[in-house]
């Protein structure tokens, strides 16, 4: 149920720290986007802080069609927060930037934590700070909800607490304090890092994680807040339609097509063992062999997004149907969905790291092999989809078999088959993830919005 307002009430102030908002093309946007939107749907003001578009598109990228689906309602307030280690103007270069890159990158380094222990971002904390001290002088702010990472955007959060008493929330999503690449401590409780985080888990309302393994070792961590660490998950998307597209019937002779849409955030070998992985299946299946594979999203970040390691070895398959095909719109991801027979699911980590696209992967009804390792979070999402292909390793040979046996499920997947998979995501849309959460906040931070609600 989604809460509306009457007019008569005031609608409390929420102030949203997100730092990939709309229009940024990173995945993490399309929680930020449905947070902001559920929060604004239950009645609540809501006033985000980002950044500018011209920041983001030196990051990421930008995805314009994202604008469309943010509440009209919403404000947004844009910093402009460069990354000037992706500058790539050597015209503004200092000489010492200039002469010696990696001295100089040695001492921009140094300066990323001399405000906020964290690389790269932690020059900005004084900066939110002050931005978000000024929107709560102009228009008093009744929650804080702040989402990583970066982590250095948990600052100011606390900051206002501390300042003002404005209680706040932090969304992880992933985790602060455990390394859930590498799946070990990121740093030890007595380190500026581990002394601020016990700060704010002991102010927090409450802190929002994306799964179980995540929420239950921080409830190890900090056992006095257990009861306060909720899991919220990502979802998928299907107001766009991923759960509407129309089955593919391709001709026995034209092949299937076979896809991976997503960042790239993955080592270039693992682009190697998927490209050789399938030209071994294509030596051994009739079908693989008329077929095509196609990468679709984003390949690295800044000056090298796009031409990079991943390019050049999907350039070197291109003979064996294998392919690039660029980035794609958030509005443009279920016509893409659409075109492809089969998903390829490529992710890094293990246990901690569930991952957002497989879960609009599972909404398209369409098979998903998968990519990762065998104890990968994703893998609870996807234990009991009807069209799921499980992977035995992550060498060229286990790829191979993979490839083959999701292109013989693809071809003696019924319809009825197909419904069942796309049923079985239904409880994964992304709406159905945040909205309990934020009901719940409204209940206990603005019950005036409850009890006018029609």
């Amino acid at each position: 149920m989604r809460l509306r307002t009457h007019h008569i009430v005031s609608r409390p102030h929420l102030l949203y720290l997100a730092w990939g908002f709309p229009p940024a093309a990173k995945s993490c946007t399309y929680r930020m986007l449905a947070t902001a939107n559920s929060f604004n749907r239950a009645g609540w003001r809501v006033t985000v802080l980002t950044l500018s578009k011209d920041a983001w598109l030196r990051e990421h990228g930008l995805d314009e069609s994202l604008l469309d689906l943010v509440d009209p309602e919403i404000e947004v307030e844009r910093l402009p927060l460069y990354r000037e280690d992706l500058e790539t103007d050597i015209r503004t270069y200092s000489r010492l930037r200039a002469q010696r890159p990696k001295q100089w990158m040695k001492w921009h380094r140094r300066q990323d934590v001399r405000q906020f222990p964290e690389l790269v971002f932690g020059r900005w904390y004084g900066e939110l700070v002050e931005a978000t001290r000024a929107i709560h002088d102009r228009d008093p702010v009744d929650l804080v909800l702040t989402s990583a990472a970066p982590y250095t955007f948990f600052g100011p959060a606390l900051d206002l607490w501390e300042q003002a008493r404005v209680p706040f929330v932090l969304d992880y999503r992933d985790a602060w304090s455990i390394d859930i690449i590498h799946d070990r401590p990121a740093f030890s409780p007595t380190s500026r890092r581990g002394r601020i985080e016990q700060r704010l888990m002991a102010a927090a309302h409450e802190a929002w994680f994306v799964n179980s393994p995540i929420r239950d070792a921080y409830a190890q961590l900090y056992p006095h807040r257990a009861d306060d660490l909720r899991i919220v998950m990502n979802g998928s998307d299907v107001a766009i339609g991923t759960n509407r597209i129309p089955l593919r019937h391709p001709e026995k002779d034209e092949g299937l097509v076979f896809g991976y849409l997503g960042t790239v955030t993955f080592k270039a070998e693992r682009t190697r063992a998927l490209c050789e992985g399938w030209r071994l299946a294509g030596e051994r299946s009739d079908v693989i062999a008329r077929s095509s594979f196609v990468f679709r999203g984003h390949l690295g970040a800044g000056s090298a997004r796009g031409v990079n390691a991943h390019a050049r070895i999907i350039a070197e398959y291109a003979d064996q149907g294998i392919s690039y095909g660029g980035p794609v719109a958030k509005a443009e991801t279920a016509a893409v969905y659409a075109s492809w027979d089969a998903l390829v699911l490529s992710l890094v980590g293990g246990r901690y790291v569930t991952s957002g696209k497989v879960f609009d992967y599972v909404s398209t009804g369409l098979p998903v092999m998968s990519a990762h390792g065998k104890d990968h979070a994703a893998t609870e999402v996807l234990r009991d989809y009807p069209l799921w292909v499980r992977n035995d390793g992550l060498t060229a040979e286990d790829l191979a078999r993979a490839f083959i046996a999701t292109a013989e499920l693809v071809e003696r997947a019924s319809v009825e088959d197909r419904a069942r998979a796309r049923q079985y995501a239904e409880r994964y849309e992304r709406y159905a993830q945040i909205e309990p959460a934020v009901q719940r906040l409204t209940l206990h931070l603005a019950p005036a919005l409850v009890e006018s609600a029609p």
